[in-house]
């Protein structure tokens, strides 16, 4: 079986949301014990991450130094994040797999995501990234061309689009690597962004793609039969944070589409990993999975957390 897990952002850092380096390491190491009993079952695993903190730190690195050197783009943020989380991932799974018998070699792919420039996300960028800044602030980075919206007593902060994900380009080689039997880390935030000019060639572009979105993509461009997504909660649940929660188990697609058009899931943090699984599984026929990083073995069985099957 081949399984693409995507490891939320909540993988990659300390419980109280500290990034340091120490931090990241440590959460590496608890996210990539449990990827090694997935692959110690015999799964081939293609893993995808979040950056968002680690992007958020780069941004600040921008501020602080933006009247000495020119900030760095976005999509060499994506870039620099997806080598460094790379390596950190493949560190900690490397070890984990020798303590179980386990010999499998490891790679990271820096991996771009083509977008279509004539998207509207373009038109009004609106995701909101890094953190507030004073008027002052904003004014050395807008003039650098970076776009702020005034959000009152808070201060300043930079929105950007965050387009739609058209094609995992590096997906071919993420394939070749998983059938010579590596487990392949890739696509991380997902993807560098990416636009196709009218002379054929490629140029980064200042955006951010969501995620889970990319994840679903690269799921199905690798020919994966599992989606499986890891977050900080056991699944989807309806009334979340109510007396009447009730945890979704398994579910039809269709149903889970219905309750995401009812507004059950918040859009900045359940809704967009409710709206990849519903795209993977409707795109490719195969189950797709919400749980928790402990549940991730049990998931890809379809034992725990919310499993949607088409239909």
């Amino acid at each position: 079986m081949r399984v693409l897990v995507a490891l939320g952002g909540n993988a990659m850092t300390a419980a109280d949301g500290g990034a340091s380096p120490e931090d990241q390491i440590a959460a590496a190491e608890v996210a990539m014990d449990a990827v090694a009993d997935l692959v110690a079952e015999g799964t081939d695993v293609v893993l995808t991450h979040g950056n968002g903190p680690q992007v958020g730190n780069l941004l600040v690195k921008n501020e602080l130094s933006a009247a000495v050197v020119p900030p760095v783009p976005l999509d060499w943020c994506g870039a620099q994040t997806q080598a460094t989380l790379g390596f950190v991932l493949q560190d900690a799974l490397e070890p984990a797999l020798i303590r179980r018998g386990v010999r499998r070699p490891t790679a990271a792919v820096v991996t771009r995501t083509r977008v279509d420039p004539d998207d509207p996300g373009f038109s009004k960028p609106s995701k909101p990234i890094g953190r507030y800044l004073s008027s002052d602030e904003a004014a050395a980075l807008i003039g650098h061309g970076q776009e702020f919206e005034d959000r009152g007593d808070k201060g300043w902060r930079r929105v950007v689009p965050s387009p739609e994900p058209r094609e995992i380009l590096d997906a071919g080689a993420v394939g070749t690597l998983v059938d010579a039997g590596y487990v392949v880390v890739a696509n991380g935030g997902g993807g560098i962004p990416v636009v196709r000019g009218a002379d054929g060639r490629l140029r980064g572009v200042e955006a951010v793609i969501d995620k889970d979105l990319g994840a679903a993509l690269l799921a199905q461009a690798v020919g994966a039969d599992r989606l499986v997504i890891a977050t900080d909660v056991e699944g989807a649940i309806l009334g979340y944070g109510t007396t009447d929660a009730q945890p979704i188990a398994e579910v039809t697609v269709s149903v889970l589409r219905g309750y995401a058009a009812e507004g059950c899931f918040a859009s900045g943090s359940m809704g967009p990993k409710v709206d990849a699984i519903c795209r993977f599984v409707e795109q490719s026929g195969n189950l797709g999975v919400i749980t928790s990083l402990s549940n991730i073995v049990s998931g890809v069985r379809g034992e725990s957390g919310t499993v949607v099957v088409p239909g």
